[in-house]
């Protein structure tokens, strides 16, 4: 209690002192002394010396307090909290750094990292004195020819269970969940009732009435909070139950031609094509331990995400990479996982939404169950007549003229670049990137009408004056058909 009284008294003496400094300098008049005294004294800018100041002014000027009236308040306008002011002298409890079980291999291996959310992700892992372009294009090339390994443990994981558990996912996901078999996965997106795209992830029919949903890193407290929400308040009626699983199962994820018959060194799965196919999983062994495997994959090439309990899953990390070196196995970052996946035009939520977009304002109309019979979250709003105007800004690639210019994330864009300021703005670049695979720069933009805009050319002025042309194109860029991922 001592602290607070302490502040106060030094907040009165401080904003007296003040006004009285400024009547003294011969600020007779109140709108004067209510000008100098705006500059503010103390964090709070007068809020809670406020009314001792004004007396003191009020007396110096020979006035009633009402007719002294308030400072002329300027940010902050809200009182900043004790606990803001005290957070610095809090060293590493001001905000609590998660790790994954990998963290001492990274450490041990000389990853760079990025926090993403509360936790530390490998960023890129440089090599004799590489920066982070060199890093990233070694790294993406490593996917794209043999195998990489991503720890992809901060992915959110929320445990499904209850008999309702199907019905549930049917109103929270915009697509169908009732006919999903167990063994299988799907990809599904999460609106907000205004129909804007909100979460995205894999969800994995575990058994009949359990599910394992997959969400992305900083949005994994969210959704689990959503869930509950419409859960306890809109359909307590329905038998569901939710589990956040997050930090139970370390994952691991191989990229690349290579991972099939690295992943058969360490494990009793049996990996062929035909019994363990495309969005599917199955349960066995890996590195000797028992192991979730899912086929699904986020850069667009054969892949597997190996899940294991987090307390073994440094042990069955360090196997695989043993098992690696004669595959070219090389462990990549988050970087690399942003490139791979926007040369096959997948979004990440946050990144390439805004939450101001649809999920026919991404081009993914194909993961909205239109038919299906209850009006699930989000189906309302994405039909009002706002959102299904012809010149939303929609998702688009755009390859810039000149391979070799990487249009810089936020680039406002134009039709027309010789127009005269304030020009009128079409869309954003939303993703941006060198592509060491395709030897071209690529990026991903919300632009109006975009996506009947195909062909045509957009422009991106930058600050130093130069401008950046660029051809609107496909999002996917890297093996349109899939074939990669489906050998």
């Amino acid at each position: 209690a001592r602290a607070p009284k302490q502040f106060v008294d030094l907040q009165n003496d401080v904003t007296a002192a003040g006004i009285e400094l400024a009547t003294r300098e011969g600020f007779e008049s109140v709108e004067h002394v209510k000008r100098y005294t705006a500059l503010g004294f103390g964090t709070d800018q007068g809020k809670l010396g406020n009314i001792n100041g004004l007396a003191i002014a009020a007396r110096s000027l020979g006035i009633s307090i009402p007719q002294m009236g308030t400072t002329m308040f300027r940010p902050n306008y809200t009182p900043v909290t004790f606990g803001a002011l005290a957070g610095r002298n809090c060293g590493p409890l001001f905000e609590a750094k998660r790790y994954t079980a990998m963290q001492a291999w990274h450490l041990q291996n000389g990853a760079e990292f990025e926090d993403v959310g509360q936790w530390k992700r490998p960023w890129y892992f440089p090599k004799n004195g590489e920066d982070l372009h060199a890093a990233v294009a070694r790294e993406c090339l490593a996917v794209r020819n043999a195998v990489g390994i991503l720890d992809a443990s901060t992915l959110g994981k929320i445990d499904i269970q209850g008999p309702d558990a199907r019905e549930f996912l049917n109103r929270v996901y915009t697509n169908a969940w009732t006919k999903l078999d167990v063994g299988k996965a799907r990809y599904g997106l999460m609106c907000k009732e205004d129909g804007m795209v909100f979460d995205d992830g894999v969800t994995a029919c575990l058994a009949d009435n359990h599910f394992l949903m997959t969400t992305t890193t900083g949005g994994a407290a969210r959704v689990l909070e959503w869930l509950e929400i419409y859960h306890q308040t809109e359909w307590p009626e329905l038998k569901v139950y939710f589990t956040s699983v997050t930090d139970h199962w370390a994952t691991m994820t191989l990229s690349g031609p290579n991972s099939r018959k690295l992943l058969a060194e360490v494990t009793d799965i049996d990996l062929d094509k035909d019994a363990f196919p495309f969005m599917t999983w199955k349960e066995g062994t890996v590195g000797g331990v028992p192991a979730r495997v899912f086929r699904i994959s986020f850069t667009g090439e054969l892949s597997y995400e190996v899940n294991i309990q987090a307390d073994y899953a440094l042990g069955v990390w360090e196997k695989i990479i043993a098992a690696g070196k004669k595959h070219g196995l090389t462990p990549y970052g988050t970087e690399t996982m942003h490139v791979l996946r926007a040369e096959k035009g997948f979004i990440i939520v946050g990144q390439d939404t805004d939450g101001s977009v649809t999920p026919d304002d991404l081009g993914m109309g194909w993961c909205v169950g239109r038919t299906k019979p209850f009006s699930w979250i989000g189906w309302r709003g994405m039909n009002r007549e706002d959102c299904l105007k012809a010149e939303r800004k929609q998702l688009v690639g755009l390859k810039p003229l000149d391979p070799s210019k990487v249009l810089p994330e936020g680039a406002q864009l134009v039709f027309d670049p010789k127009q005269a300021i304030p020009m009128t703005m079409v869309g954003h670049v939303t993703s941006s990137y060198m592509s060491s695979a395709l030897n071209y720069s690529l990026a991903m933009a919300l632009v109006k009408g975009g996506l009947k805009r195909i062909g045509e050319r957009v422009f991106a002025p930058l600050v130093d004056g130069s401008v950046i042309e660029a051809e609107i194109v496909s999002p996917v860029f890297y093996d349109p058909k899939g074939d990669r991922q489906n050998v």
